[in-house]
């Protein structure tokens, strides 16, 4: 399986709850901070629900 590199970029105040329930589920929590994910459906799917507050590359 692939590996995304996925690193917040904007803040999540002002946010949905929804949203910051997803970028919590990946681990996010502070701008800057990156984690690798496998690129799995459903974390590919979790980006896109969030992709304007993150920043994705293939790791």
């Amino acid at each position: 399986m692939d590996k995304v590199k996925i690193t917040q970029v904007k803040s999540s105040i002002d946010r949905s709850k929804r949203q910051k329930d997803t970028l919590k589920a990946l681990g996010l929590n502070k701008i800057n901070r990156s984690v690798v994910k496998e690129a799995t459906p459903q974390i590919l799917g979790m980006v896109a629900k969030i992709n304007h507050l993150v920043e994705v590359e293939k790791a």
